[in-house]
């Protein structure tokens, strides 16, 4: 259960459903760059999972749509020097990038008019600024 991608409260992947690839990584390591895969590749499919309801699955894949290759999502890191924190910051990032993807819209804004007074003391500014300005022509006549 340990390995189970905590996505929220009520939406956790199970580790079955992850797929997991490591290959040599590019950028700093020192001696064992050459020879340790740290770079990690996670991906999970968002089409053939049996934890999302399809409702949220529709939506997941609506949102997802430019990442999803063959209905999979891959996240790659190779930030860190070690295959453990790569894989963390890994599983961290596909959890934000679920839960944001399957986060219900936000709510649609109400259009609304100014108010009666929000109207009256603008045009009121608008004439004393146009006075002010007024003020400054000389007379040319």
């Amino acid at each position: 259960m340990s390995d189970d991608l905590h996505v929220s409260d009520r939406l956790v992947i199970p580790a079955a459903e992850l797929s997991w690839r490591f290959s040599r990584s590019s950028g700093p390591g020192g001696q064992g760059v050459n020879t340790t895969d740290s770079r990690v590749e996670l991906s999970w499919d968002v089409t053939g999972s049996a934890v999302l309801p399809p409702m949220l699955r529709d939506r997941a894949i609506q949102r997802l749509g430019a990442r999803l290759v063959d209905g999979v999502i891959t996240i790659v890191a190779s930030e860190q020097r070690s295959q453990l924190r790569n894989r963390d910051a890994a599983r961290a990032r596909l959890a934000e990038l679920i839960a944001r993807a399957v986060a219900p819209p936000p709510r649609q804004r109400r259009a609304t008019k100014p108010t009666k007074g929000s109207v009256e003391r603008r045009l009121t500014a608008k004439k004393q600024r146009g006075a002010i300005k007024r003020g400054r022509r000389g007379d040319s006549d």
